[in-house]
Parts: structure tokens; C-alpha cells; sequence
């Protein structure tokens, strides 16, 4: 062999060196995601910050650090607790009605068929528009004076329905705005579920005779668990933050009635320029939320794990 081969053989056995570029891709490739981190953690340990601190931009001379302060004064502050009540009432009664009615709409949609699809895309209209447009549009059509749904609630003998006005009808009309809005999103979820279940359960009871109601309640229910705890997790965390359908209808009135977390939070930063207090409050609601969001994360995967046989 001669020098020439034997340094082309050498050369073409030996590892190629990476280059400068290839070694940073890793680290350019991450660093949206670090980008992402860095403004959430940011805002958050910023607001963890102020609810420890007597805070108000019309007093700064008056501020300090007092520690648990806001929150203790919370305890102790019926508004605060009314807050926590109106907002799990909100969060339950949305999420609830939700359920049942994505639930009930994918199972009359679960066909894969021309029209069955036609119909699922038009119901997903309404999660096509922003939350605060909606609810200025059902402000309008609620209207006890020229509304739409006025006129129509009157042809059935209800007159002077004051809607979102009225106390007693506030909390109604808000939840069903966030019905409206927000019930396409559980249906799809629950629909591509209910298309992705394997059909053999389904056809061996078809074949021995078993009845629907059996069928929904021990096959289909056990089967759809994940999808339906994923949908309502979802929806829980969003409902419990709600903020667009009952600021732009309410501003969380009649008095009180609609004062959830997030409106609560913003009237004491923008209209009481309480600043701690209004950190102390979203600090409370992200506990929440993540007490909650824990809960529901256990249970699908305690679910996942009985599916495939762990459990």
C-alpha cells in the first residue's frame, strides 16, 4: 500500500470533529422554552414580592415589608371570603354544565360522517370568539330594553328580566355566556375521544344484546375518565381565573354578587391602587389553582395506569 492510501485510509477512519455550530444547537434549540421560563418566573416572584409588602401607589412613603400581613387580614375580611364563594360557585356551576353538555353533544356527533362533521365545526364558532366581545354582544342582546333575548323571554310571559342588573339573575346570565362560549371546547376534547376508543367492546356488546345504558355507563364513561378529567381541568383553571365575560358585563356587580379573584385583584390594584393586596390575592388564587390542578393530574394518572393494567 502506498503512503498516498494509507494516509486517505487514516483519514477516512478517523471521527470528524464537531463542529462549532453543531455543539450550540442544543442550546439555541432550548432557548425559547428558557425564554418562556424567565417570563413567568419573573412577573410571578415579582408578585410573591409585593403581597408581602404594605404597597399602595397612592402612599408610597407608607411602604414596607409586613410578611404574611395581607394574607392574614384576608382571613378576617368578609369580601375575601365572599370572593372564594362566588368563585368556586362560578368555577363548579361552568364547569359542571359544560361537561354535560360537550358530553352530550359528542355523543350525538361520534359518527364520523359528512354531516356529523359539517355541525361540530359550526358549534366551534362560538370558541372562535374573544371571551370580552362575546360578552359585550350578550350584553346587548340582554338588554332589558331593545335585547333580543328580552323580547323572546317576554313572548313567554317573563317581562322586565333584568338579567345580569339583577342580583338574582346575575350569576345566570354570566354562566351562561361562559355555557356559550366555552361548551365547544369540552365537545371537541370529548369527541376526538370518543372517535379514538377501540370498537371491540362496543361490538361485542352490540353482538350479546347488552343495553345502552349499561354500555354508556360501564364501557364508554371508564374509557372516556381521561379525556373527561382533561377537559375539565382545562376548563377549571380557566374558570376559576375568569375575568373577560364578567368584567366586560358586570364589573363584578351588582355589587358583589360577581366579585371573583380576578376582578377582585384588578379593582385593588387599578381602582384602590392597593398593590399588595392585590399580589396577595393572585398568590392565593394560583394556591388554589394548583391545589386543584394537583388533584386532577393524580386522578388521570391513576386512570392511565388501571388502562393499562398497573393498577
Amino acid at each position: 500500500m502506498s503512503m498516498v492510501q494509507l494516509l486517505q485510509t487514516n483519514a477516512q477512519a478517523a471521527p470528524a470533529k464537531p463542529r462549532p455550530r453543531v455543539r450550540l444547537l442544543p442550546y439555541l434549540l432550548s432557548l425559547p422554552a428558557l425564554l418562556v421560563c424567565v417570563a413567568i418566573l419573573v412577573p410571578f416572584v415579582t408578585a410573591a414580592v409585593y403581597s408581602l409588602q404594605r404597597y399602595r401607589l397612592n402612599l408610597p412613603y407608607l411602604r414596607g415589608f409586613i410578611g404574611a400581613g395581607n394574607y392574614i387580614d384576608f382571613l378576617s375580611d368578609p369580601a375575601f371570603w365572599n370572593t372564594f364563594r362566588v368563585s368556586i360557585t362560578y368555577t363548579a356551576l361552568t364547569v359542571v354544565l359544560e361537561l354535560l353538555l360537550g358530553l352530550g353533544i359528542a355523543l350525538l356527533l361520534r359518527r364520523p360522517t359528512r354531516f356529523h362533521n359539517a355541525v361540530s365545526i359550526m358549534l366551534l364558532l362560538p370558541l372562535m370568539t374573544a371571551p370580552a366581545i362575546a360578552a359585550l354582544m350578550w350584553k346587548l342582546m340582554t338588554n332589558p330594553s331593545f335585547g333580543i333575548l328580552s323580547y323572546l323571554v317576554g313572548l313567554f310571559g317573563v317581562t322586565d328580566f333584568k338579567w345580569a342588573s339583577d342580583p338574582s339573575s346575575a350569576l345566570f346570565t354570566v354562566v351562561l355566556v361562559d355555557v356559550w362560549v366555552y361548551t365547544p371546547f369540552i365537545m371537541i376534547l370529548l369527541l376526538a375521544g370518543l372517535r379514538s376508543l377501540p370498537r371491540q367492546p362496543f361490538e361485542a356488546a352490540a353482538l350479546d344484546g347488552v343495553p345502552a345504558s349499561f354500555v354508556f355507563f360501564r364501557i364508554t364513561l371508564p374509557m372516556l375518565a381521561p379525556y373527561i378529567i382533561t377537559a375539565s381541568l382545562f376548563r377549571l383553571l380557566d374558570s376559576i381565573q375568569q375575568f373577560d365575560i364578567i368584567y366586560a358585563m358586570t364589573q363584578g356587580g351588582p355589587g358583589d354578587r360577581l366579585m371573583v379573584f380576578q376582578v377582585q385583584a384588578y379593582l385593588e390594584f387599578f381602582q384602590y391602587t392597593n398593590v399588595g393586596r392585590s399580589a396577595a390575592l393572585l398568590m392565593i388564587l394560583w394556591l388554589i389553582t394548583n391545589i386543584l390542578s394537583n388533584i386532577f393530574i393524580k386522578n388521570w394518572l391513576r386512570l392511565r395506569a388501571r388502562a393499562h393494567g398497573h393498577a
